[in-house]
């Protein structure tokens, strides 16, 4: 049943990369929009369940809010060193942007929807009502997921045919994820732990790549309204979820 419910959650990612990938004359308006669901994403949904799971303190801190800080500092280093490397070699960026850092952040979004099958299995493991509320949430912020997975790696200067890839890969893992339920658990802490890593890295992304590319030539109010309703979007979903 885990199995088959993800197959839903597949399909709404490949939509979500599917709008992203048609909407490109309006470049700006989709980068808003995700800037506004990333920040969703992380605020709203990410962190809380975070900190819900990790649920340990060190030295007075909640360790998932150390890994949020960890997740922003190190996504913010390895772009750096990419730059830098790339500049060392004496290549081009592509709009300033390194290719890499749009594959490593791609991937993390899989990561992230490898876990997303991966809460949906263990909430059938429990009792099918929860299976189904998990879905549920599951299943719509996968639009968002699918979305953000071609943008970002398109963004960065990727090649069409590699955010296909990535977008394809991000569909599959939810599924994949499910379908390791029946072999391994995972930790709760461990989950908390990653959630908050990763919070902290998507973070970055939007709030010091993808929102001020958004506004950069285009400061028009409806890029401003797009990030407003990405965010709600998520809002919607999360409290639809619970």
């Amino acid at each position: 049943m885990a199995v088959l419910v993800a197959l839903g959650a597949f399909l709404m990612t490949l939509a979500g990369g599917w709008t992203a990938q048609r909407v490109t004359d309006r470049r700006h308006l989709v980068l808003g929009l995700a800037g506004g669901l990333m920040l969703g994403v992380v605020g709203l949904d990410l962190l809380p369940e975070a900190l819900q799971a990790a649920g340990t303190e060190i030295h007075g801190v909640p360790a998932a809010l150390l890994l949020f800080v960890a997740g922003f500092l190190l996504a913010h280093l390895v772009e750096r060193l990419l730059a830098h490397r790339q500049a060392a070699h004496g290549a081009g960026e592509t709009d300033g942007r390194t290719p890499e850092v749009g594959l490593t952040a791609a991937a993390a979004m899989v990561g992230h929807s490898a876990m997303d099958g991966v809460a949906i299995g263990a909430a059938f493991q429990v009792d099918g009502g929860m299976g189904a509320a998990v879905a549920l949430a599951v299943i719509a912020h996968d639009f968002a997921d699918g979305f953000n997975t071609y943008t970002i790696t398109s963004v960065y200067g990727n090649a069409r045919r590699r955010a296909l890839l990535m977008l394809c890969a991000d569909a599959a893992a939810p599924v994949l994820g499910a379908a390791s339920t029946a072999f391994v658990t995972v930790p709760e802490p461990l989950l908390g732990g990653y959630l908050g890593l990763f919070g902290g890295a998507l973070l970055y992304l939007a709030a010091a790549e993808i929102l001020p590319e958004a506004h950069h030539e285009h400061r028009a109010r409806s890029t401003l309204l797009c990030t407003v309703v990405g965010a709600a979007f998520i809002w919607l979903v999360v409290g639809l979820g619970e």
